[in-house]
């Protein structure tokens, strides 16, 4: 059975793309049937793991020009890793959204049901806002999961987005679940971390799971590598690192 699972928070710099992303390479690595869809008009996913523009897009697909099988590129390191891309080209993701979804609220969800019969695992990646696109996208998951980092703001945008979210399932009568927090680039040894995520843990709504600092992130997304298999001198992702992404594959499809 498929699911779909979208990151999401209205904040940026809190890592949705690299957890999107590199939770995607897990599922893939695990060997399920992977689809992320690129549903932020800035298209960074996209170009981590695609060297070359497509010849469609996202956007494409949404306004009728191709049929979703055109668009949808397989990774080159991982052949069950498959991404709908956006790259941007003349911001037509970002003009679409802004002039043609509101006639049409539901369009993501009607994709996502399309692709769900051909990957067990969807992964949709946002922008840090809340307008229609992003709204389409969440009511078009099955659960969303909300990256952030171990600091006061972050909490504060948290709080924000349970509000809206409430608001958004209410009004389009969504049944998407959300209840699971991510902390990225968290260190155990800054006090600061250790009270954030005491203080997210114990509001007892949320499961809370960390992933520690990692600079290979940031050297992988600049090679354009999965991070799980790149290495840097030989030396790839932290051991902590790894049974955190594991940790989280496994409790995000069970």
């Amino acid at each position: 059975m498929s699911k779909t699972v979208a990151f999401h928070l209205q904040k940026g710099g809190v890592g949705k793309t690299t957890i999107s992303g590199t939770l995607a390479c897990q599922s893939a690595l695990e060997g399920h049937k992977t689809l992320v869809i690129d549903c932020d008009p800035q298209g960074n996913l996209s170009s981590w793991f695609l060297k070359d523009p497509p010849k469609y897009e996202l956007s494409d697909v949404l306004q009728g020009r191709c049929y979703v099988g055109n668009a949808i590129v397989v990774a080159p390191e991982l052949e069950n890793l498959s991404i709908l891309p956006t790259f941007g080209i003349g911001g037509t993701l970002k003009n679409y959204s802004e002039t043609k979804l509101a006639e049409e609220p539901f369009i993501l969800q009607d994709l996502v049901k399309e692709v769900s019969e051909e990957y067990e695992h969807i992964i949709l990646d946002l922008s840090p806002g809340l307008g229609r696109l992003e709204r389409s996208a969440l009511i078009a998951s099955d659960e969303i999961v909300t990256p952030m980092t171990p600091e006061v703001f972050s909490l504060d945008g948290l709080e924000i987005f349970i509000d809206e979210l409430a608001k958004l399932k209410k009004n389009m009568r969504a049944a998407v679940k959300h209840n699971k927090i991510i902390i990225n680039s968290y260190d155990e040894r800054i006090r600061q971390h250790r009270d954030i995520f005491s203080a997210a843990e114990s509001s007892g709504r949320f499961l809370v799971y960390r992933i520690p600092v990692d600079p290979l992130f940031r050297k992988a997304q600049e090679a354009g590598r999965i991070p799980q298999l790149y290495k840097v001198r030989g030396r790839g992702m932290k051991n902590a690192t790894q049974q955190a992404i594991m940790d989280l594959d496994s409790c995000i499809w069970r």
